[in-house]
């Protein structure tokens, strides 16, 4: 079951990194999951864990890391398709 939440919570953390950003993170639900957890990756190195958790996860290190990462994604996949043209 921890891995369901785990799954989930990044899911969610990925969803509103892309919300706030306003961008659409490539991959729907499984991007959004991916984000979140590398997000939180990302956060909890950059950051530590504080704040609450929710299955093992500190909320806020991973919502900033996962805005972290879909912006740095959006500029690489914008810069893709310029020079795809």
């Amino acid at each position: 079951m921890g891995f369901i939440m785990y799954l989930i919570v990044g899911g969610i953390i990925g969803w509103l990194a892309g919300l706030i950003l306003g961008k659409d993170i490539p991959g729907g639900i499984i991007g959004n999951i991916i984000a979140g957890i590398i997000g939180a990756w990302i956060g909890g190195s950059l950051l530590g864990d504080f704040g609450p958790t929710v299955a093992d996860i500190a909320l806020i290190p991973a919502l900033i890391g996962a805005i972290i990462l879909v912006f740095v994604a959006s500029l690489i996949l914008r810069n893709m398709r310029r020079t795809a043209r």
